[in-house]
């Protein structure tokens, strides 16, 4: 299948199905609200299902969270910590099928260092975690995508990391995940899902969600925000991707949706790869959070923090208190003395912690989904990567299954649902042109 470039060409016909879809035309089989990388797993998932689709962002294409991450591709080895082994397994699943399957161009393997103090217990308890982290992804099937977990000693670990401080350290622990081109693999995903059929607007805000006399949800008001044009678009199904501004589309419904969302903020410095001699990663434990230290073209990304936000949440600012953080802990390990003269940037990044209404404590970083009666408008507030994939797939409630609105047949295997080529399974019979075509990944 040939690839179809996004172009202002196809963002006017996208335009022109949504408005075409509440005069007269048939109606949306799903509207995509969110840019990100799960609206745009969302998409790609209903669109190789044979849906008819559509993605709105209001920015543009993973303007928001999903540009400003760690750009790791990681299981969360501290979710270990939590006993967290089906959100682990699943997240080393699916770093597996991007490094070699999805994505290879822009997933990476990555080696990190865990420094170690204590030549007994840290060695044992810390080796007994990666162990389980290569354990958990050797499950998948096929050939492993990265090398097992390697114990160094001391001269190895200066070897690898001669800016580090030795003085405390007896070796470290070195263990692989993947660095990842966040925002290219977002927009991968937006034009694959337009390849296969989804109409793509960026800079498309929705500013109303339209129900009809019983108080369903059935399209949405959009603001085209680069003439200024409001029109309406009809849906069968509504699903919001919009990580920290879900409240705010739900209350356009209505309806919480069974989510309370608060804004974290987290930040990252980009410091010049020469400041810091290192050839591999870095992974830290400080009292709040993680500290990584990640090689990133010609730079070093440092982070992160976790602090509450509640000011504009499109433009989180790095505070003088947040560099300093990160700073101090990093200066606090490292041989050489990084300034703020030292910073090329900081990356704000705005998450988002969900909890079930109306408890508001964070959760893990599972995605939370939900259907809203009678609307139907499920959110999905995550922007993680690795659980892109799994957390765009459709819920299986009789509201939104595919079934519910009767997906086109496969055209070689008319008896099965059309296949999703990338992001869902199983797959038709052999020889459709779109299973035929998925062994190559997102087209690039």
């Amino acid at each position: 299948m040939q690839p179809r470039a996004l172009s202002p060409a196809s963002r006017e016909q996208a335009l022109r199905a949504l408005r075409d879809s509440a005069t007269g035309g048939e109606p949306l089989d799903v509207l995509v609200i969110g840019g990100g990388v799960t609206g745009a797993g969302t998409a790609l998932d209903a669109a190789t299902r044979g849906l008819s689709t559509a993605i709105v962002e209001a920015q543009d294409w993973a303007s928001g969270t999903s540009q400003w991450s760690t750009k790791l591709v990681h299981g969360g080895l501290r979710y270990l910590q939590m006993l967290d082994f089906k959100l682990v397994h699943e997240a080393l699943t699916e770093r597996g099928l991007l490094l070699k399957t999805l994505a290879p161009h822009l997933v990476k393997p990555m080696p990190f260092l865990i420094p170690l103090e204590h030549r007994v217990w840290q060695r044992a308890y810390y080796g007994a975690g990666v162990t389980l982290y290569d354990l958990l992804a050797n499950i998948m099937p096929g050939r492993r995508a990265l090398p097992i977990h390697q114990h160094t000693t001391r001269g190895g670990l200066s070897k690898q990391f001669p800016d580090l401080r030795h003085d405390t350290a007896i070796g470290a622990v070195k263990y692989y995940d993947a660095t990842v081109d966040d925002a290219r693999l977002v927009s991968t995903l937006v034009r694959t899902a337009h390849t296969y059929g989804a109409h793509a607007a960026s800079r498309t805000e929705v500013v109303r969600v339209v129900k009809d006399e019983h108080g369903t949800a059935i399209g949405a008001e959009l603001a085209d925000l680069e003439t200024g044009e409001r029109f309406e678009a009809r849906a069968r199904h509504i699903i919001n991707c919009t990580g920290v501004w879900t409240d705010d589309v739900s209350d356009l419904a209505d309806t919480d949706g069974g989510l309370n969302v608060l804004a974290s903020k987290g930040i990252h410095l980009v410091i010049p790869r020469e400041r810091i001699q290192g050839t591999s990663g870095l992974f830290l434990q400080t009292e709040k959070s993680v500290l990584f230290f990640i090689p990133w073209s010609r730079y070093w990304i440092l982070g992160t923090t976790d602090t509450p936000w509640e000011l504009d949440r499109q433009n989180p600012v790095a505070t003088a208190a947040d560099i300093d953080y990160v700073l101090d802990h990093a200066n606090a390990v490292l041989k050489t003395t990084l300034t703020r003269d030292d910073v090329v940037a900081g990356m704000p990044v705005c998450g988002r912690c969900s909890s079930p209404a109306p408890r508001r404590a964070p959760t893990r970083r599972r995605s939370a989904g939900s259907t809203p009666s009678p609307a139907r408008c499920p959110a999905s507030p995550s922007s993680v990567a690795a659980s892109s994939r799994p957390t765009a797939s459709w819920p299986r409630t009789p509201s939104t299954s595919p079934s519910a609105v009767a997906p086109r047949s496969c055209p070689a295997s008319p008896t099965r649902s059309r296949c999703s080529a990338l992001w869902a399974r199983p797959r038709c019979a052999a020889g459709c042109p779109r299973c035929a075509s998925s062994s190559a990944g997102p087209s690039r």
